[in-house]
């Protein structure tokens, strides 16, 4: 998983920036459900009125209301307001502009009561009523009259005992839900503006407008936020795979051969392909939705607690139920998706070989074997995927269900708390949203959960090739090539063993090849012909001794360098997709067109590339498919010949010639090579029996080392192979001395 964010957090600039503009969009997604309850508490159910004081009343209400306040507190209500003749029909006191926060929020504790208190009696509530009628009992029946209403009653009464029943009041009052106060706080005001003559439908109106205008803005806000982030998570994501692809490549493309053998193809396919994809897509959702989740869960949280703390525990329900539901899940898939990545590369290394031998499996008629062997990879991939998109199929009716019974049981409880007076319709409404918004917020994090393992297990994969360890590397303070000794290739008692493997392949090999001569390697399959020249550019180092060229050993020279002086026809010829042109000057590059030509000549490859109707800008696919075996070696021959090599390297790159082609090639490249090293692996002697010295290996040991003529006298290993090439008129034309006598045949 680390390596997942190591990734991401390489865009830490742009991370810092998507992480800003997600606390943008959370806090406009966070806020709306805000203006939703004021729209229904406020705008709807109070009909636009928000103040819990009166911003202007009349004098007749003033006075009534200060009936109801301590004596004590009468002075600081009226210090509060200031008289207004001229505004209204009537005479009116009205909030002065310079009163502070704290003293506003003094003057709404003060009159809470009061307000309730005179809007009750004033419409004739039940519980006024009997606080009314036990005023007038405790009463002398001389003082009151059934004319006289409440007011009238405590404009009767003595300061003190009218601060007395005030207290009481209060008392009796002290256990209504605070939520009541203010509804009838705000219902107060909103009768005192209406007997001032304000047109209470243009208030509504316009604060139904103006926070409908906020939510129309803050909605556009994060619609852009969220546009803004969806963009930047694709740049980063995208930006991720380049670079990882890039560095893979790059990686690769430096490996021996011992690191192809520790990862096949396919699998340096796949990790390169769809491992990559899994991390940009990973990416892209990390910083759109893992990075956003825990903000919008965290800020609804906090949202919560200041709408209604009675309901909080249901937020923890819903929270460890999908805790629960992703843990579940997340131990069920997690080794799941390593073993997916492992059955994709099955199928691409599967498809591969019937791709790359369907010849041959046609021609043994095994077609049904191989589409049996195919099939057996598929149906394990998908049986693994078919558990994995189970676990999503299962994960998202439970999310839902969790999703619904939390609805259910928040409007539940929240509808005995609106019975109880206890909160309002509108904040239930916004904590419905807040516990959906935090709930969202979990439930994508559990969509990832199930994404998440598999883009882990493809971000491991692909570090495990960033990390591995390459066998062959340049020296730190690499050495220059001597130019006085040019193409003088020396082994010194070279031994070679592969990584892991128990035993030499090659034994003490001491030889040396110079320029304008022919070195030809011949032995038995197996003999570590093809090991010994690979050594040469380093595809493999030296186990033991040493390879130096020009004077200089190989190691310690840059690897660039060592094969700029070589020119490599491998085995099997290898055809890059482009034109014959293209491939011809793949090595030379900057090279003109009659190199190309005369490369093309003496390889042999003029007369078939002339034939074509683009000649040299005839296309070649991709491998070289659509060219026959002969011609692939010998457009591979020219590519090495046009590079004008001191080293030229034939790896038994004359296998799939004719006797004719192979003769003339060989004629012409002698007149190409003078001042050239040219070492040549064969399996026939006809290729290699005018070579200047020929090399036979025997199980990794040199059998023998001259020319045709030497070897055919004092080698036995060449002996053999000579018998079993050649007539026996030819093998006495090769033992003929000077002078024309016959060399006696060693047994």
């Amino acid at each position: 998983m680390k390596n997942l964010f190591k990734y991401a957090a390489e865009h830490w600039k742009s991370l810092l920036l998507i992480i800003a503009v997600l606390f943008i969009q959370a806090y406009c997604d966070l806020s709306l459900p805000a203006y939703t309850s004021d729209i229904v508490n406020v705008g709807i159910q109070q009909g636009g009125i928000e103040d819990t004081i009166p911003e202007a009343v009349s004098a007749e209400e003033m006075e009534r209301l200060l009936l109801f306040v301590p004596a004590g507190d009468q002075e600081t209500v009226l210090n509060a307001y200031e008289e207004e003749n001229d505004a209204y029909d009537t005479a009116a006191y009205i909030l002065k502009d310079d009163i502070s926060e704290t003293e506003t929020e003094e003057l709404g504790d003060i009159l809470a009561c009061p307000m309730m208190l005179t809007a009750g009696f004033e419409s004739g509530s039940e519980m006024t009523q009997q606080i009314e009628e036990q005023m007038k009992s405790s009463l002398p029946q001389q003082m009151i009259s059934d004319e006289m209403d409440m007011f009238d009653i405590m404009q009767m009464l003595p300061a003190d005992q009218k601060d007395t029943m005030i207290q009481e009041m209060e008392n009796q009052m002290s256990d209504m839900p605070e939520t009541i106060l203010e509804q009838a706080a705000v219902s107060y005001v909103g009768s005192a503006y209406e007997n001032l003559g304000m047109d209470m439908d243009r208030i509504q109106i316009h604060y139904l407008v103006t926070t409908g205008g906020k939510m129309a803005g803050l909605a556009f806000l994060g619609m852009a936020a969220s546009i803004l982030v969806g963009f930047m998570a694709s740049r980063v994501g995208a930006a991720t795979g380049r670079d990882l692809r890039s560095r893979v490549f790059h990686k690769v493309v430096g490996f021996s051969n011992n690191e192809f053998d520790h990862f096949s193809t396919a699998s340096l396919i796949t990790r390169s392909t769809n491992d990559i994809q899994q991390i940009q897509l990973i990416i892209v959702m990390l910083l759109r939705i893992v990075l956003y989740a825990p903000i919008l869960a965290i800020g609804g949280i906090f949202q919560v607690f200041q709408t209604n703390v009675s309901m909080s525990w249901i937020i923890a329900l819903a929270v460890v139920l999908i805790s629960l539901v992703i843990l579940v899940l997340f131990l069920a898939a997690m080794p799941k998706f390593r073993i997916l990545q492992s059955l994709v590369d099955r199928v691409n290394l599967v498809m591969r070989e019937i791709l790359t031998g369907l010849s041959v499996i046609r021609a043994f008629s095994t077609q049904k074997h191989e589409e049996e062997r195919f099939d057996d990879a598929n149906r394990a991939l998908t049986r693994t995927n078919l558990f994995v998109n189970r676990a999503m199929t299962f994960m998202m009716p439970v999310m839902m269900l969790v999703m619904n019974g939390i609805s259910v049981l928040i409007m539940w409880t929240g509808a005995h708390g609106i019975d109880n007076g206890q909160m309002q319709v509108g904040d239930m409404m916004a904590f419905i949203q807040y516990t959906m918004q935090i709930i969202m917020g979990f439930l994508l994090l559990c969509m990832l959960s199930i994404m998440l393992p598999r883009a882990a297990v493809a971000a491991d994969r692909v570090q495990e090739v960033l990390d591995s360890k390459t066998v062959i590397h340049d020296p730190e303070q690499p050495e220059e090539f001597d130019s006085g000794e040019k193409g003088v290739l020396c082994f010194e008692h070279v031994s070679f063993r592969y990584p892991g493997a128990d035993e030499n392949v090659l034994h003490d090999i001491t030889f040396t090849a110079k320029p304008g001569e022919t070195t030809a390697i011949i032995g038995s399959t197996g003999s570590g012909k093809s090991t010994l020249v690979n050594l040469i550019p380093r595809f493999y180092d030296v186990t033991e001794g040493s390879i130096t060229l020009a004077g200089v050993d190989i190691r310690q020279v840059s690897q660039h360098e060592l094969r700029e002086k070589l020119g490599y026809v491998p085995q099997k010829g290898v055809l890059f997709s482009g034109n014959i042109a293209s491939n011809i000057m793949f090595g030379n590059p900057d090279g003109d067109k009659e190199e190309m030509i005369e490369a093309a000549g003496i390889a042999q490859a003029e007369e078939f590339i002339s034939q074509k109707p683009d000649s040299y800008e005839s296309p070649i696919s991709q491998g070289g498919s659509n060219v026959s075996g002969g011609q692939k070696q010998r457009l591979s021959i020219a590519r090495a010949i046009a590079k004008h090599p001191e080293v030229v390297i034939f790896d038994d790159s004359f296998s799939a010639l004719d006797f004719k082609t192979d003769v003339a090639l060989r004629k012409a490249l002698k007149k190409r090579t003078k001042e050239s090293t040219v070492l040549i692996v064969a399996q026939r002697i006809s290729t290699i029996m005018d070579s200047e010295q020929i090399i036979v290996l025997d199980q990794g040991r040199i059998a023998g080392i001259g020319t045709h003529k030497e070897l055919l006298e004092n080698c036995e290993v060449y002996q053999q192979i000579a018998a079993s090439q050649l007539s026996e008129s030819e093998l006495k034309a090769g033992k003929a001395s000077d002078d024309g006598k016959e060399v006696p045949v060693n047994a």
